[in-house]
């Protein structure tokens, strides 16, 4: 999170205890990719990859 590179409904993240709801969008700067996602649910515990996709909707950047 250090530098801005998270954001949640266009606002940058300064603290990682920020609470997220179920329709945020998260905006992550990776390297050189940004990747925009929704959130559409949380899992009580711990869960694998292929289970953690089911909880965000990936969504295209408008260019």
């Amino acid at each position: 999170m250090e530098g801005g590179k998270v954001r949640v409904n266009k606002e940058k993240v300064r603290n990682s205890a920020r609470a997220l709801r179920e329709g945020d969008v998260l905006t992550l700067r990776l390297s050189r990719d940004v990747r925009v996602v929704r959130v559409i649910g949380f899992a009580e515990r711990r869960v694998s990859p292929p289970q953690t996709a089911l909880l965000y909707e990936s969504l295209a950047l408008e260019k």
